[in-house]
């Protein structure tokens, strides 16, 4: 099996690059809703992660798709799978 074949029991998120000035290291900020537990609103969290991006390919802006890998680094876990 190579490393494409290879399934994941990781998550995978969705987010967007809001910094690429890093040597193979893009930073993804990951958006989700959570409903506020007494007023019952939902609210935007948003939460970055420092994320592997081996040749440079993500562009500030760019839609990211992301998946949790073995650790990298100290605050490097997941890798870029795809750009859209």
């Amino acid at each position: 099996m190579s490393s494409e074949e290879k399934s994941t029991n990781g998550r995978v998120l969705r987010g967007t690059v809001v910094a690429a000035k890093m040597t193979d290291t893009c930073t993804v900020a990951v958006e989700r809703y959570v409903k506020h537990p007494k007023y019952k609103k939902f609210m935007r969290r948003t939460k970055k992660y420092l994320v592997h991006d081996a040749g440079n390919t993500a562009k500030v802006g760019d839609k990211v798709e992301i998946k949790e890998t073995r650790p990298i680094s100290k605050r490097k876990c997941y890798e870029l799978v795809s750009t859209k």
